[in-house]
């Protein structure tokens, strides 16, 4: 797929581990920026998605949120149309 997906992560969260491992096995590439020791990158992040935890998703212009709601979005069968709308 060629659509957009930007994650918000940390070289030490499990989490982010689980989120870019569902989005790999759904043949999404991941646009990956780390935040760990980049506090301007993780105010970027919580400006941008309004939360301080990570990962934070967004596919296309639409914020998925964290792991557990890239899971249920998943588990919903609304993940696939999501990107085929965002792309």
């Amino acid at each position: 797929m060629s659509i957009d997906v930007l994650m918000y992560s940390s070289n030490y969260c499990p989490f982010c581990t689980r989120a870019k491992q569902l989005l790999q096995s759904k043949g999404v590439v991941v646009k990956e920026l780390i935040v760990d020791g980049n506090p301007e990158l993780r105010q970027e992040m919580m400006q941008k998605g309004g939360r301080h935890t990570v990962p934070q998703i967004w596919v296309g212009d639409t914020h998925v949120g964290g792991c557990d709601d890239l899971f249920a979005l998943e588990r919903a069968g609304k993940f696939d149309a999501l990107v085929q709308c965002a792309g």
